[in-house]
């Protein structure tokens, strides 16, 4: 009998994910996958210009995480990496230099054998080319991208979908992974944070089930210490004196015990943001109605308002000359006011004078006429009815910059009744039609002239957000504004990192009392693009130490440890925690009992979820796979977790 010879082992790919970019958000993304979800990242960056590596660009942190590279792969050097295309094995990260994203870039970055796969290039029409191709390549992928056109992205999410469901074939060899499509704009995903961060102060939320969530380091609680109503305790720390090595690390989801008895040990709590809108605010009827008095100037309207009363002056003394009824002595003084009466010859002496007054008056009427006309004609071709900040507006918003990030900030700020005050220089900026639709006052001009800012009343606001696409003009702005008013705060879109340190380290030791932000939209914006491709259930991820907690939407029905309980009992210690609806369920059925009345995302203490339930939860890792009926790839043991 012959021996058979033995046959090579056939080692299966690592689990990997590929960011395909052409700016700082590809880099930021790669640290958030490798820093904190601990995953395998390949890049496909276009090729450096000076000769320099790309790494270069990525700043701080991420520079740190994305230092350990396995190669990089140069298709127009025609060098290959040494750890084979997709399943990067002496590190984190790798790159792979291509001009696009063609098939022969996508087959280089290994996605055929990738778990996810985000395309954030600023073109939208490069993103859909080269999600049609990744989607050919692996039906099981699970794509994001990056776009701004939302209708758009709705559809193509639809056909990517689709045609993920059409050639999906057997997922068992990546884990079960599911073959989804996410559309997201970046201007949709800051714009809640740089809005938390201009009215609360607070800039790293998570927007899960209609409430916006921080997380933040607590001191520990004093023995006897009772913990404070609605605290969501998600972690304890690492005991102050201990380094990890006897195994003591932090403890994740603990209960009311654990954390009474934590023994000096910190605390992460979640915390819910609240808006702290000021008392003064526009009446949303009087925003939304027709604003008349600014078509005429004040000089205007006073010379209408003594001409009319001149004119009913002369009608009450032709009622009393002619002994005529009222009705008819009015007819008789409009007549004479627009000169189409004849001549009060052989009539009494009184009417023949108040004929020539009406004449008269009739002569200043038709100037002023005209002079309505022209001004009120004027405005509305200037402008388009943009409101000026009306007399007496206090504690509001000045929003300057309305291109993309703007326009959907001021959205946002519009949807949660703020007071909000535009600045913007170019009038046919796309931000300018939504301001004049939502009736904001506007203040068309260069923030850097003379004048500018006070028209927008900076020293009666109480925070700059300073979102134009220049830094020195955003500096500028807030700048003059501190001139202004010290204590006002601002929120500064910044691009590049250092800079933007140094300008906030500044600021702050200049006016400690004063609030102020300085971030990049891609540092907002990459935990949720993340998230996304994780999972579509992940809402957002919270470093604790080297473990992370999972922000997921999971469905009530999903889980039996969910169905038939309150939230308090839908709690299971160390791997997850119900914090709130993330909506409603549809189409209440009859024998389901009524819901009862609580705020969005907040149902009352004793409400018992059921199937249809869409729930927010903080789980572990495991945790989070359990309640999906899913089992967790294994990973390497990384620095990162």
């Amino acid at each position: 009998m012959a021996s058979l010879s033995p046959q090579p082992q056939v080692i299966p790919p690592a689990p990997h994910m590929v960011v395909c970019g052409d700016d700082g958000l590809v880099h930021r993304l790669a640290a958030e996958l490798s820093g904190v979800y601990g995953e395998r990242v390949t890049l496909v960056v276009p090729p450096a210009r000076d000769g320099r590596s790309r790494l270069a660009a990525v700043p701080g942190r991420a520079a740190t995480l994305l230092g350990r590279v396995t190669g990089v792969v140069g298709r127009a050097a025609g060098v290959n990496g040494s750890s084979g295309a997709g399943s990067p094995s002496g590190g984190l990260v790798r790159v792979v230099e291509a001009p696009e994203p063609d098939d022969e870039a996508l087959a280089e970055a290994g996605v055929d054998r990738a778990t996810a796969l985000a395309l954030v290039y600023d073109d939208d029409e490069t993103n859909i080319h080269a999600a049609l191709r990744a989607r050919r390549a692996n039906p099981r992928l699970r794509l994001v991208i990056r776009m701004y056109n939302r209708r758009l992205g709705q559809h193509l999410e639809e056909l990517l979908d689709q045609a993920g469901r059409t050639g999906n074939g057997d997922p068992g060899d990546l884990g079960g992974a599911e073959a989804t499509t996410t559309v997201l704009s970046d201007a949709d995903t800051a714009a809640p944070a740089l809005v938390a961060a201009a009215v609360s102060g607070h800039s790293k939320v998570i927007e899960a089930g209609g409430l916006l969530l921080r997380a933040v380091e607590r001191p520990p609680l004093a023995p006897g210490e009772p913990a404070r109503p609605g605290d969501r305790t998600v972690a304890l720390l690492t005991p102050p004196r201990s380094d990890g090595a006897d195994g003591e690390g932090p403890v994740m989801l603990p209960d009311a015990e654990a954390v009474a008895g934590a023994g000096g040990r910190g605390r992460i709590v979640l915390e819910r943001v609240h808006y702290s809108v000021p008392p003064h605010r526009t009446p949303r009827l009087r925003d939304r109605s027709l604003p008349l008095g600014s078509f005429f100037s004040p000089r205007l309207r006073w010379a209408l308002a003594w001409l009319a009363a001149a004119v009913c002056g002369l009608a009450v003394a032709s009622w009393l000359v002619t002994d005529e009824n009222p009705t008819h002595a009015a007819y008789l003084s409009l007549l004479d006011l627009f000169a189409i009466n004849d001549p009060a010859i052989g009539q009494p002496l009184g009417r023949q004078v108040l004929q020539l007054l009406s004449g008269l008056a009739g002569l200043l009427l038709l100037p002023l006429l005209v002079a309505a006309a022209l001004e009120g004609l004027g405005t509305f071709r200037s402008a388009s009815a943009l409101r000026r900040p009306p007399r007496g507006l206090s504690g509001h918003v000045v929003l300057l910059g309305l291109g993309k990030i703007g326009s959907r900030v001021l959205a946002r700020l519009r949807e949660l009744d703020i007071p909000v005050v535009c600045v913007e220089r170019d009038p046919q900026a796309r931000g300018v039609a939504l301001a004049r639709s939502l009736r904001v006052p506007t203040v068309i001009g260069d923030v850097t002239e003379e004048g500018v800012l006070e028209a927008a009343k900076i020293g009666e606001s109480r925070t700059l957000l300073a979102l134009t696409s220049s830094d020195t003009t955003n500096l500028e702005a807030v700048l003059y504004a501190r001139a202004v008013r010290p204590d006002v705060g601002v929120v500064m879109r910044l691009y590049e990192d250092r800079f933007s340190k140094a300008v906030y380290r500044t600021l702050r030791d200049s006016h400690p009392r004063a609030r102020t932000r300085s971030r990049s939209v891609s540092y907002l914006v990459a935990p949720a693009f993340a998230g996304a491709m994780m999972g579509r259930q992940i809402l957002g991820a919270v470093p604790v130490e080297r473990r992370v907690l999972l922000i997921a939407a999971v469905e009530a029905g999903s889980h039996p440890g969910l169905v038939g309980r309150t939230l308090a009992e839908a709690f299971r210690p160390g791997s997850w925690r119900v914090l709130a609806l993330a909506s409603e369920s549809t189409g209440d059925r009859p024998e389901a009992p009524a819901r009862p009345p609580h705020p969005p995302g907040e149902p009352a203490p004793g409400y018992v979820l059921r199937p249809d339930d869409r729930v927010v939860v903080a789980a572990t890792r495991q945790g989070l796979a359990e309640l999906l009926g899913a089992r967790p790839v294994p990973r390497p043991r990384t620095d990162a977790g």
